[in-house]
């Protein structure tokens, strides 16, 4: 009488067999674990980005020409900018309890150790002790530049107020023109009409 079942060598066979196709599959679905890993790191920092030019271009959108007094009591234009700085009044800050507050609100973008950074001071005409409070943004940023369209010629001005122009300049720029460079992105540019 004969027994069926398998040799030893067929075990060995098929469990060779058996090695190999788990091996492809591990390595198949680490090589999709790994990529869904990228796409969502990927997909958090792009959020980030949005959030950081969103709000930006809120605020510009919002600019208002109301010049200021900085902390020592000199007068400010309503928007200050140099090529890679930006301080402007800006309305819409919304009062939904009704304090005794205005409207408008001044802020500030800076790149400090490549973090954008937005600061919020909470008066309008600063006290030597008004400090802003501060929001880090966006990180990884190498170059953060600004270019101002001040009239309908085409003209484009590297600084705001433009040459020969008071401290107490209340006119805005048409259009601002802000670019960041960014680890994994590249340049990005967006062009925002004034509010004014």
């Amino acid at each position: 009488m004969r027994r069926s079942g398998f040799t030893l060598i067929e075990l060995l066979v098929a469990l060779a067999i058996f090695a190999v196709l788990s091996l492809l599959a591990y390595g198949g679905l680490a090589s999709v674990l790994d990529g869904s890993d990228m796409a969502s790191a990927r997909a958090v920092r792009l959020g980030e980005l949005q959030r950081a030019v969103t709000r930006l271009a809120d605020d510009l959108a919002q600019a208002s020409a109301r010049p200021v007094r900085d902390a020592f009591g000199d007068p400010q234009p309503a928007l200050l900018a140099s090529s890679d700085a930006l301080e402007l009044t800006r309305g819409g800050w919304r009062n939904p309890t009704g304090q005794a507050r205005s409207s408008l609100q001044r802020v500030g973008y800076a790149l400090e150790e490549r973090t954008l950074v937005r600061r919020v001071w909470p008066v309008l005409d600063r006290a030597p002790d008004s400090l802003p409070l501060e929001q880090r943004l966006l990180t990884g940023v190498s170059d953060f530049s600004l270019r101002f369209r001040g009239d309908r010629a085409g003209r484009w001005e590297s600084a705001w107020p433009p040459d020969g122009a008071g401290p107490d300049e209340a006119r805005l720029p048409l259009a601002v023109e802000v670019a960041l460079e960014l680890e994994g992105f590249g340049r990005i540019t967006r062009l925002v009409v004034t509010g004014e």
